[in-house]
């Protein structure tokens, strides 16, 4: 027994490489934003053509400096509309996902009807479906309506998106039939069964589905690409797609603009992190 609890205690060793990893990218991101550009040239530099030499990196400023992310937020108008652009497209399909999402999942989930299969069966079958197959058909409805160019062309399909429904479905899987058949025999009905047991209880699912549903919207790209052509309507995650916003003479800019955008997606998804566990647990332990 002494030799497997040693085991057990020495496993934690095997996480230090994969931590590292991880968190690499984001110690590269975090000082480089706190690099000026003169020192950045120098470290990096040479991969990108800026210099000559070796590329060299230090895990600490050698000379620290917040003007790459004083430049972002007090001389860089672009960004700040790009930005609130996200913020607004991404709570207004995460708002959708909640009021369409979670009465769609509670009748699949706890209705029964004829064509309950076959419904199910088609959110499944468009939720496996890649943005390149359904991309004509949105782009030719969207036009049809007056929509593109508009934050609706954004807005309208994400909130209808499938994904959000499928987590919620597996969450109010979980709420216990008899409970919901005390409330019947109580005299509740259908819409207050929902609202008063199903939305309280399924709230893991019901976050899991919103955070999932945030950090794929904020990090949309190809449909803002494909139905936003003026810059005034664009999401943060074009920013780098204008050539003025990525220059290899604004290095510092560039990092401090990506640790600006990373910075909503860990918020939401520390938020979330609890009941992203516990929603999708629940839902693996009930499929």
């Amino acid at each position: 027994m002494s030799r497997v609890h040693k085991l057990h205690r020495w496993q934690w060793l095997w996480l230090i490489p994969a931590a590292l990893l991880v968190w690499w990218p984001l110690w590269f991101l975090f000082m480089g934003a706190l690099m000026s550009q003169e020192e950045l040239r120098l470290t990096i530099g040479p991969a990108l053509g800026l210099g000559t030499g070796y590329t060299v990196w230090h895990l600490l400023p050698d000379w620290p400096t917040l003007e790459p992310l004083l430049t972002l937020l007090l001389d860089t108008p672009q960004f700040f509309v790009m930005f609130w652009n996200s913020i607004g497209q991404s709570v207004a399909q995460v708002a959708g996902n909640l009021l369409v999402g979670a009465p769609a999942a509670w009748a699949i989930s706890r209705l029964r009807f004829r064509g309950r299969s076959m419904v199910r069966g088609l959110y499944i079958v468009l939720m496996l479906l890649p943005f390149q197959v359904t991309m004509v058909p949105s782009y030719l409805v969207l036009r049809q309506f007056g929509l593109l160019d508009t934050p609706w062309a954004i807005i309208l399909p994400g909130i209808f998106s499938t994904f959000p429904v499928f987590i919620m479905e597996r969450g109010f899987d979980t709420v216990p039939r008899e409970v919901l058949e005390s409330a019947s025999i109580d005299g509740a009905n259908q819409w207050q069964r929902f609202w008063r047991i199903g939305i309280p209880l399924g709230i893991p699912g019901l976050i899991s589905a919103l955070t999932l549903g945030f950090l794929d919207a904020w990090n949309a790209k190809e449909q803002p690409m494909t139905f936003l052509e003026s810059p005034q309507y664009w999401p943060l995650s074009l920013f780098f797609t204008d050539p003025a916003n990525l220059d290899t003479k604004q290095l510092g800019l560039a990092m401090a603009a990506s640790l600006w955008m990373l910075l909503p997606s860990i918020l939401a998804f520390r938020f979330g992190q609890t009941y992203l566990e516990a929603g999708l647990t629940k839902g693996a332990v009930k499929g």
